[in-house]
């Protein structure tokens, strides 16, 4: 072994690695998927609402929105409220407001994570969106928290998104 120079010395140093970009995407994806959370969230609310209604309408007051059927005094229905169990052969409504809700709910956890994913926040921050849909009313104030901050964040670091 000499001391012979080796092909590495020859070599300029190595670049600074480059920092971690703060975003996940572009601010245009973010952007995009913001806007699609802040309508979710405001279905999602206004679902949620009608939810609570029909759940006091079937267990406070004990009526039912049937669409069709017959009405226990031999009645046809076309869409009202009757007693449960009273219409024969109509479609409760508030059974599909349910379904809808809960599927809506779905598009709502899903545009949730997106965003939260391209901005690279921390999993407390999912939990919150998360119960943003599930209590009545907290969708529409956590959906201004996030988008502010969501915003804030943005203009704070513009050069923080990728690039492509």
């Amino acid at each position: 072994m000499t001391d012979q120079p080796t092909p590495d010395d020859d070599l300029p140093p190595a670049p600074p690695r480059p920092k971690q970009r703060r975003f996940q995407g572009t601010i245009a994806q973010i952007s995009g998927a913001l806007g699609f959370y802040r309508v979710c969230a405001y279905v999602t609310g206004m679902m949620l609402l009608l939810l609570v209604a029909k759940m006091i309408m079937t267990y406070a007051v004990g009526v039912e929105l049937y669409a069709g059927g017959t009405a226990e005094d031999g009645s046809a229905n076309a869409l009202g409220f009757h007693s449960i169990g009273s219409v024969v052969g109509g479609q409760a409504v508030s059974y599909w407001v349910a379904v809808v809700h809960g599927w809506i709910y779905v598009v709502y956890l899903i545009s949730g994570f997106r965003l939260w994913f391209l901005m690279r926040w921390p999993f407390g921050r999912l939990a919150t969106i998360v119960l943003g849909g599930v209590v009545p009313l907290l969708s529409f104030i956590v959906e201004r928290r996030i988008a502010g901050e969501a915003r804030r964040e943005m203009e704070q670091n513009p050069e923080a998104a990728r690039r492509y």
